[in-house]
């Protein structure tokens, strides 16, 4: 197996960014999510309600600065861009801490997976794509560790799927009959919740390797019991990840 693809989702609920290498830091990816669309209350406000979302593209220019359709996240362009699509009130606001996950820090998934689903995978939006995978094997990922160079990935468990997965990621067309799919070939869930056990540098090619799984289930809620003591190692566990 191997590193195929590597995603990083500078604002929450927009289209990502493929990268070629990356760090794997305790919170995931450095700069994943560190925006997010809030409404006037200040809640968060993701494409599961607003899909048009989806249709504005986040990236990182080479200085770091988030950047949408290529405009400075803080320009007046950008502000009526994500109001159109997110409501009147919408604005951006950079979010340090765990709170800008759904669930957990990143999401894996394979190459094998998704040929047997056979829609466009970005609607997953993952963080890493593994090659070189048969089939479903990743179904039997749970509790496992998924080693990455010097880093190490904890797999929790499978991810329940939601309504985001049936927008087309380049139209912005919905089609249920995805999510509908997902229910009946796949009991409803789809790629991999994960957690950075190890943290380390990753990149698009080396190969990697995964675990056999753990002696025990990881807690509901948990990030798992991690394969080497130490502070970072623990990062992922207890605590409740909001994504998307």
């Amino acid at each position: 197996m191997r590193v195929a693809e590597l995603w990083r989702y500078p604002v929450k609920s927009m289209a990502g960014e493929r990268l070629s290498e990356t760090m794997l830091a305790p919170l995931g990816l450095p700069g994943d999510r560190e925006l997010v669309v809030v409404d006037g209350t200040g809640r968060i406000v993701t494409s599961r309600t607003k899909p048009g979302l989806l249709r504005l593209r986040a990236t990182r220019d080479a200085d770091g600065r988030v950047q949408v359709d290529g405009r400075e996240w803080t320009s007046p362009e950008v502000e009526a861009r994500v109001r159109a699509a997110a409501g009147p009130d919408a604005r951006l606001v950079a979010v340090a801490g765990p709170e800008r996950f759904d669930v957990m820090p990143l999401l894996v998934t394979s190459d094998g997976a998704i040929a047997a689903l056979g829609v466009d995978h970005r609607r997953l939006r993952p963080n890493l794509v593994v090659g070189g995978v048969p089939g479903l094997a990743e179904r039997a990922w749970e509790r496992r560790f998924l080693a990455v160079g010097e880093a190490v990935i904890g797999l929790k468990d499978l991810r329940a799927r939601c309504i985001m997965t049936t927008f087309d990621p380049d139209t912005g067309a919905q089609d249920l009959a995805v999510l509908a799919g997902i229910r009946e070939r796949f009991e409803g869930s789809f790629a991999l919740n994960a957690w950075v056990a190890r943290p380390g540098p990753v990149a698009v090619g080396p190969r990697c390797g995964c675990s056999r799984p753990l002696a025990r289930p990881c807690r509901r809620g948990s990030g798992g019991p991690s394969p080497a003591s130490g502070r970072a190692a623990r990062a992922g566990r207890g605590r409740r990840f909001r994504r998307y």
